[in-house]
């Protein structure tokens, strides 16, 4: 039977990386060795993706534009919420969570590497009139894990850039 099993196992293997499966993994080089991080006042996406290009990047965050190679630009960072079914009774039992992000990247002299990219991300929130302050705090926890997808995503294609 362990003969059999070991077998399966490596053919399971063989075939997984035959068809080009990998794991997706840390992004730890970008195409530049220095960005500026462009977004609207207060949002707190800017402070995400900086952290998320220091710690798992080598690329430099810097604080005026004139310094980096490259400007991350993010355009518009928005937070939706939209009824997606109602009981009999007309009372709402969820809502469709979304969030936008447009975002663009440019070089030094400000010509655009990338065009205006959206990324628009939703998630499912089931609602119950009982339980008002529990649904509050679970739509903010969606709603910053949509922004940490996103910036994961930002930084992914900001990868894929060929300079």
């Amino acid at each position: 039977m362990k003969p059999i099993r070991a077998f399966l196992a490596i053919s399971l293997m063989l075939a997984i990386t035959a068809c080009g499966f990998h794991l997706r993994g840390q992004i730890s080089t970008l195409p530049f060795d220095t960005i500026y991080v462009a977004a609207p006042l207060g949002h707190p996406i800017k402070l995400d993706i900086e952290r998320a290009i220091r710690v798992s990047t080598k690329t430099k965050v810097v604080d005026k534009p004139e310094k980096a190679q490259a400007i991350l630009q993010i355009l518009s960072a928005v937070n939706e919420k939209k009824i997606l079914s109602l009981s009999i009774g007309g009372r709402v039992r969820e809502f469709q969570l979304g969030y936008r992000v447009s975002a663009r990247l440019l070089d030094s002299q400000g010509a655009a590497l990338t065009p205006v990219e959206e990324i628009i991300l939703t998630r499912v929130l089931p609602f119950l009139d009982a339980q008002v302050l529990a649904k509050a705090a679970e739509e903010e926890m969606l709603y910053k894990d949509m922004q940490i997808d996103a910036v994961q995503q930002i930084i992914r294609r900001m990868a894929a850039v060929k300079l």
